[in-house]
């Protein structure tokens, strides 16, 4: 069983859901890869609303086939573990934002399946 409590580095991917890498969602590809390196956690969040370096607005709102809502991936582990990941998100999100916070884990435990 797998336990993750006290300080950690979170890192967060801004992207747009219609960034892909080799034809599918980058977002799946970044969390698969967390996946593989053994990472303690990762999600997708989609946002209804946002605009990053382009400064277009989109949103959910107004009617549109191509939305291209924002996207954001939150990875949760200990900070020497998020970092050797790092190198892998270099190479999967040009120009995508990446942030990294220092966090306080209160409770994680891997369940069973």
């Amino acid at each position: 069983m797998t336990r993750l409590s006290g300080r950690a580095l979170r890192v967060t991917i801004f992207l747009g859901d219609n960034d892909l890498w080799h034809h599918r969602p980058l977002y799946t590809e970044i969390v698969h890869r967390a996946h593989q390196a053994g990472l303690a956690g990762a999600s997708v969040f989609r946002g209804v609303e946002g605009f990053g370096a382009s400064s277009r607005v989109h949103t959910a709102r107004l009617l549109s086939l191509n939305e291209n809502l924002p996207v954001a991936v939150v990875i949760v582990d200990e900070e020497r573990r998020v970092r050797a990941f790092l190198p892998q998100l270099d190479e999967l999100v040009g120009g995508a934002l990446v942030t990294l916070d220092t966090c306080e884990v209160v409770h994680h435990t891997a369940r069973e399946d």
